[in-house]
């Protein structure tokens, strides 16, 4: 027989800081840190623990001795079982100091880096319903909540429209109202989901692989204009036409509402055919003048508003005169390619992923750019010797890669080429700071600016300036 596990209990513990993935920290009385999930800086309390490692434990306030003056009332009811938005109980600004606070340490520590002045991080006029897309997930099983348990009450609702619990891939929390994407998305949701279950029409079970309703993606642009997909697993198309005939006229508004069949083992759709109901196959954001033609598969910054702040940023430091050759790697469909594209002599975009580039291309075309250059491939294959030789030496590197950071052939190559300025645009500080690291010889920070495009949420990100030393 396994033994069970001793949980153990540590008393008056003070909350001192915030960690990673959205935890704050505390110490044990043995000198170990303990990573504890429902608490924020200045809380004492006690903690349950309930993972042991050597050097750390990971736990959870069971009781509350003294709630910290940072605090403040989280405004949506699923807060606390819902994964998202785990800042919500902090006030904001006391997010925007540990997201500065985290930059800077990163940057410290792990690349050893000296740093100029730091630019105060930069925060957002809206703190709630700030996100252009949000994706929803269907299920016959849906996850009950703490009260729900406690209430003994027979459940005969079990079907939900909604997040996913974090780190469970099967368990989905049922949402009546997110805070994250504004009006009509709440409405739009639950009607879809309350449609479905007085007609009988099934939701996806993942375990078993059955069931109609897979997933719900819903897109607003910041110029009003609206985005629907519904994905379904098994397909029975009297009940499918029935709800998109539903969507259809009790949302006139909708711009967009396509469907997806899909039944693979997983839910990514990029695979998959997307096939239109009603209205066009894409909506369009703006942006200082610039439109860009958003379709079911594209990537486009979730946060409009910020994403604008950003590009500025990145622009401003980029400090163009006109006569540049600049490069654009993870340029993605090619916004901030296009973006500074008139203060350049020319732009050339690289990115991985074929779909992204055609949409680049194609909202180069709407916009009359015609000193955009955009190509496929991985950077740490591609953006080689005979690259360079074929579309010319940069002046000016911007980068903005996914999570992991720059391959570090990636890196090798713009020490090779030496461009006489680099803007390093990134949502994880820690790899910024490793290959920050690897250029510390050759290049010098000028300036390093923390921008907050997700609020009730602990990511940042960081734009990074660097010039080649004298």
């Amino acid at each position: 027989m396994a033994r069970k596990k001793k949980l153990l209990v540590f008393e008056n513990i003070e909350i001192t800081d915030t960690a990673a993935k959205g935890k704050a920290v505390g110490k044990s009385p043995d000198g170990r840190v303990i990573f504890i999930d429902n608490v924020v800086p200045g809380d004492i309390v006690d903690v349950q623990t309930y993972r042991k490692r050597k050097s750390y434990y990971e736990g959870r306030a069971i009781n509350f001795h003294q709630y910290s003056d940072k605090r403040t009332n989280p405004v949506c009811d699923h807060f606390g079982v819902c994964g998202g938005c785990k800042w919500q109980n902090l006030k904001y600004e006391e997010q925007l100091y540990y997201k500065q606070k985290e930059v800077t340490n990163n940057l410290i520590r792990i690349g050893h880096l000296d740093l100029p002045e730091i630019t105060p991080i930069l925060g957002c006029d809206e703190i709630y319903f700030y996100r252009n897309k949000m994706e929803f997930s269907f299920s016959d099983s849906r996850w009950l909540t703490p009260k729900e348990i406690e209430s003994h009450k027979e459940i005969s609702n079990k079907f939900a429209c909604g997040f996913h619990i974090p780190k469970m891939w099967d368990k989905i929390l049922d949402i009546e109202k997110c805070h994250l994407q504004e009006d009509p998305s709440n409405e739009i949701r639950n009607a879809i989901r309350n449609f479905a279950i007085e007609n009988h029409i099934s939701f996806y079970n993942p375990r078993n692989q059955e069931g109609m309703l897979r997933t719900l993606m819903i897109r607003i642009s910041s110029i009003g204009e609206i985005m629907i997909v519904i994905q379904f697993f098994a397909d029975d198309v009297e009940k499918r036409e029935a709800l998109l005939t539903f969507v259809a006229e009790k949302f006139p508004e909708i711009n967009s509402l396509q469907y997806i069949i899909n039944n693979k083992g997983n839910d990514t759709i990029y695979d998959q055919d997307v096939i239109l109901f009603k209205g066009v196959d894409h909506i369009f954001e703006s942006m200082e003048g610039l439109k860009f033609k958003i379709n079911a598969k594209s990537f486009y910054q979730t946060n409009s508003a910020q994403a604008y702040e950003l590009y500025k940023i990145a622009r401003n430091f980029a400090d163009l005169s006109g006569d540049e050759l600049v490069y654009d790697l993870y340029t993605g469909t090619g916004t901030i390619a296009q973006f500074i594209a008139k203060k350049a002599k020319k732009v050339v975009g690289v990115e991985s992923v074929p779909e992204a580039i055609s949409d680049a291309k194609e909202n180069a075309r709407l916009n009359k750019i015609d000193n955009v250059e955009f190509f496929v491939g991985d950077l740490a294959k591609v953006f080689t010797e005979d690259f360079i030789h074929k579309n010319g030496k940069p002046d000016v590197i911007i980068t903005d890669p996914p999570r992991d950071g720059m391959h570090k052939n990636v890196v090798n190559q713009i020490l090779n080429i030496s461009p006489k300025r680099i803007v390093y645009i990134s949502c994880n500080s820690a790899t910024q700071a490793r290959d920050l690291a690897l250029m510390d010889d050759k290049y010098e920070i000028l300036k390093t600016q923390a921008v907050d495009m997700f609020p009730q949420t602990h990511h940042v990100e960081n734009v990074v300036l660097l010039e080649l030393k004298k």
